[in-house]
């Protein structure tokens, strides 16, 4: 089953994370989900199907609905991924994080934490 946030950032008719839905859900602007996936943002305006766009969009759709399964909500979520320091990484958020490349870590972190790890 789609996860409820995945669905929610999902154009239906296109099968593709949609960058203004993901950019809303996160309540930032698209430049800065741009900076964030490592893309230029007239990427996310004129090709959001690409591969690359939909696989760095993947990502944080993933972190975000992982984290999602853990707090019991999407907009717990969202605060943790922008604001949350993580002692594991030194301080910095997992939107941190992302953005320098380590969104990989960031998951594996939560999938620590899923299987009975301590923050």
């Amino acid at each position: 089953m789609l996860a409820p946030f995945l669905k929610s950032i999902t154009e239906p008719r296109r099968r593709i994370i949609s960058p203004r839905r993901l950019s809303g859900a996160l309540n930032m602007r698209l430049g800065d989900l741009a900076r964030v996936a490592k893309v230029h943002r007239n990427m996310l305006a004129r090709r959001p199907a690409s591969p690359r766009v939909q696989s760095r969009l993947a990502e944080i759709a993933a972190i975000i609905a992982k984290a999602s399964e853990l707090m019991g909500d999407a907009g717990y979520a969202v605060v943790w991924f922008r604001h949350q320091p993580l002692d594991d990484f030194a301080g910095k958020t997992a939107e941190t994080l992302v953005a320098g490349g380590e969104g990989q870590a960031v998951l594996l972190h939560l999938r620590a934490l899923a299987e009975g790890a301590y923050a």
